[in-house]
């Protein structure tokens, strides 16, 4: 998992939510009919609960951002400036990885720091816009999380009652049952992914994916949620802030740089030297990916929260007005 790889998962996301409403359009007069109504209303509450993921991945950007300026603290303390490093050089990388190290470890013990400061991508809905929604869909679409918020407690709520459409639903609904399973898994896969990459608060993976083997899709869906769920259990990554591989570099030049500031003696070797230029080389290429990457990261992030906000808005207009002609 790097985070070019999240924001091509992001893109390929949006790409099937727009594939998705398209579909509804398509069959709007079905969409009103049992059970095809049931499953439609199904994918749109799981994708109100996705929004509050959305909004944790935000606050784990924020973190992540927070990290960078400790790491450009100690960047800034051992970079060569063509002169002998010196202990006070030391002593101020040494605080800022001590900092970090204590925040990450804080991250990992007690969730997350950010939680009373997650704010909505969007824009919050006057008591009209609150009265048009239907009934089965008046629940808060919760703008900010909470402490006792669970990322791994909304993964179980959104992957609840997803199975596979039976066959008497799948003839029911023309075939409709189907392309509304496969959206419901990808966003569950999305959302899964996401929160096994990054920071997010109380992180937890135990969601298994049930996909027939006639599905076409199924095979590499598959492939790549156990590699993932591989990943996790490696024993280097049971304790990691997150599976990005940005995070595992962070993690790794971290105590590596930490045990060459302990360890030095003054005046320096030309071995130590060597190794705190390479480490702080390692530290600014990882920086520099934070700086490059995180805010087009945050973009997509809002994109999504968006685009499936106008996915239920749209969906629920179709809902209610199935016989309209376009």
């Amino acid at each position: 998992l790097s985070i070019s790889w999240i924001r091509k998962l992001l893109d390929m996301f949006v790409g099937c939510l727009e594939d998705f409403k398209v579909i509804l359009l398509k069959n709007k007069g079905q969409t009103s009919k049992s059970p095809l109504d049931r499953f439609i209303d199904d994918f749109f509450e799981r994708s109100v609960k996705a929004l509050d993921i959305c909004n944790a991945a935000r606050d784990a950007i924020e973190k992540i951002r927070l990290w960078q300026k400790h790491l450009d603290i100690v960047l800034s303390a051992l970079e060569n400036r063509q002169r002998a490093l010196s202990e006070g050089q030391f002593r101020r990388a040494r605080k800022a990885l001590m900092d970090l190290a204590l925040m990450m470890l804080e991250e990992r013990d007690s969730g997350s720091i950010f939680s009373n400061r997650n704010r909505s991508f969007g824009r919050h809905h006057s008591k009209k816009d609150q009265h048009q929604n239907s009934s089965g869909h008046s629940r808060s679409l919760s703008w900010s999380v909470s402490h006792s918020w669970s990322a791994a407690k909304q993964l179980q709520s959104i992957s609840n009652n997803l199975i596979p459409p039976r066959a008497s639903d799948v003839a029911a609904t023309n075939g409709l049952a189907i392309p509304i399973f496969t959206i419901s898994s990808v966003l569950m896969f999305v959302l899964w992914a996401l929160v096994a990459a990054i920071p997010c608060q109380d992180r937890g993976l135990n969601v298994h994916f049930t996909i027939p083997r006639n599905f076409s899709w199924g095979t590499p869906f598959l492939s790549l949620y156990n590699r993932i769920l591989e990943e996790s259990k490696k024993r280097e990554n049971r304790n990691a802030n997150g599976l990005l591989k940005e995070i595992c570099q962070v993690e790794r030049c971290t105590r590596h740089m930490t045990d060459l500031v302990d360890s030095a003696q003054f005046p320096l070797t030309e071995e130590q030297r060597m190794e705190v230029e390479q480490g702080v080389q390692e530290l600014t290429t990882v920086c520099d990916t934070f700086r490059n990457e995180l805010d087009p990261l945050e973009r997509q992030i809002r994109e999504v929260f968006r685009k499936i906000m106008n996915c239920r808005t749209d969906g629920l207009d179709i809902l209610s007005k199935p016989n309209d002609i376009e």
